[in-house]
């Protein structure tokens, strides 16, 4: 009996351990998954650094933007009229070349000898015609013999001129005052009627073929300042005019001709050359423009984030300009910590900043280096008694995601029609991962709208 007892016990006991080591597994990982939650909704991220600017009103230029082609003025490919064999070659390549220069010598001896000889027989015309004129003079010569011998002269007279046109064919002269391009024969070669022999290019001045579309054609006038820019650089040193307007439109591309000139006095176009043409229009005042770093687009539309001073703790957290759209669904996190701020406030002040003191650790530790003062300011205030006097000095920045409605474009700055204010503080560079409500750090030593080589050269 005493046995069957104690196998009873046994059992109990063993079931009693059972029980208290469940619970105790099933209690550790309860508290474990609350005190998780607990850390990640009381923990914040750290201020993100990012670069602003104030927006205000400034004056607007407008321009017609399109891509054009580049053309000499004056610019030929120089060919010869006659067949022959080249004598000489005059000129090397990129040689400058005054007007009416020879540039080629055709063997022309046998012109030679026909013009000589037909020279010799107007020569003997001529005497022919002096002595008949004579003899009529007397008396003694016939009217027809006269009108013969003048016939004769004067056909003798042209034969001579015809031969030394086509002497003259047997040279390749230039037509203006140019630079001549690459050789395209050689000695001893012969070349037929119409072989081209090199380029001839007048550099001084372009000319600049471009389209813009039918719209924009009422904005175009003769004598409008044009700038050009060569590929992939924002400048646009060249000026010029425009020359030219088509006045019929394209009915296949709906599109417009126009053709400008501009001064090339250091050579730097070439003829054939891929340009970008900007066509300025008046100057526009107060507008207010932006970095088109600041401007981020996405499928909801296009925004920006606006720096503000953080409201009181009392207050409602900062709605985005659409809180309907997707981007503002990150306020949330925000809210749903307030339950477990609101626990820790009931709590002993040592107490309830240590749970948030050691979640901003990991946080503070993940931070570069450079981003030191945003760690720091992290930190929850409340963990020194003396430190709220003096950081209420200097508010905390938060971010407002503003949705807004872009327009125009020019030398890296876009035109903001509806959203913003003069005045809003506008988040230019480190956008990366920001969303509504954010603390951010203000750090304008970098401005990311100018090239970095120049910023260098100036510090």
């Amino acid at each position: 009996m005493f046995k069957r007892i104690l196998r009873v016990f046994i059992v109990i006991v063993v079931l009693a351990v059972l029980v208290i080591v469940v619970g105790g597994i099933v209690g550790f990982n309860f508290l474990r998954d609350n005190g998780i939650k607990q850390y990640f909704a009381t923990m914040k991220p750290p201020a993100a650094t990012v670069s602003t600017t104030i927006a205000k009103p400034s004056n607007w230029t407008p321009g017609v933007e399109a891509i054009g082609t580049v053309r000499a003025v004056r610019g030929v490919d120089l060919t010869v009229e006659t067949a022959g064999i080249v004598k000489e070659i005059a000129f090397h390549a990129n040689q400058k070349v005054a007007a009416n220069a020879v540039l080629l010598q055709l063997d022309d001896a046998v012109e030679r000898a026909d013009l000589d000889a037909q020279k010799a027989q107007a020569a003997l015309d001529q005497t022919t015609l002096t002595r008949a004129v004579e003899l009529t003079r007397r008396g003694v010569g016939s009217d027809s013999t006269l009108d013969t011998a003048r016939a004769a002269a004067s056909a003798s007279a042209s034969q001579v001129t015809r031969l030394q046109a086509v002497l003259d064919q047997k040279q390749l002269t230039a037509p203006f005052a140019g630079t001549v391009g690459i050789p395209r024969i050689d000695l001893g070669q012969y070349l037929a009627p119409g072989t081209a022999v090199v380029t001839l290019q007048d550099l001084d001045t372009m000319r600049v073929d471009f389209s813009v579309p039918e719209q924009q054609l009422p904005l175009l006038k003769i004598g409008q300042t044009v700038r050009l820019g060569l590929g992939g650089s924002d400048d646009m040193p060249f000026a010029g005019a425009i020359r030219g307007i088509d006045p019929k439109i394209d009915p296949s591309s709906r599109l417009v001709n126009i053709r400008a000139e501009v001064a090339n006095p250091e050579g730097k176009l070439t003829p054939g050359q891929f340009v970008q043409v900007r066509v300025e229009l008046p100057e526009e005042q107060n507008v207010l423009s932006l970095p088109q770093t600041a401007l981020t687009t996405s499928l909801y539309g296009d925004y920006i984030f606006v720096v503000q001073p953080a409201k009181p703790a009392g207050a409602a957290p900062a709605q985005p300009a659409k809180p309907d759209e997707k981007p503002a669904a990150a306020t949330d996190k925000p809210a749903d910590a307030k339950p477990a701020d609101a626990k820790a406030a009931d709590a002993k002040p040592a107490d309830a900043m240590k749970p948030a003191a050691d979640a901003m650790k990991p946080a503070a530790d993940a931070a570069k280096p450079a981003d030191k003062a945003a760690a720091d300011a992290a930190k929850p205030a409340a963990a020194d008694p003396a430190k709220p006097a003096a950081e209420g000095d200097k508010p905390a920045l938060v971010l407002s995601q503003v949705f807004v409605k872009p327009g125009r474009r020019n030398q890296g700055m876009v035109e903001i029609v509806e959203g913003l204010k003069a005045g809003d503080e506008v988040v230019t560079a480190g956008q990366n991962r920001l969303f509504n409500g954010m603390t951010v750090n203000v750090d304008n030593t970098i401005d990311p709208t100018k090239s970095a080589n120049k910023q260098a050269d100036q510090q």
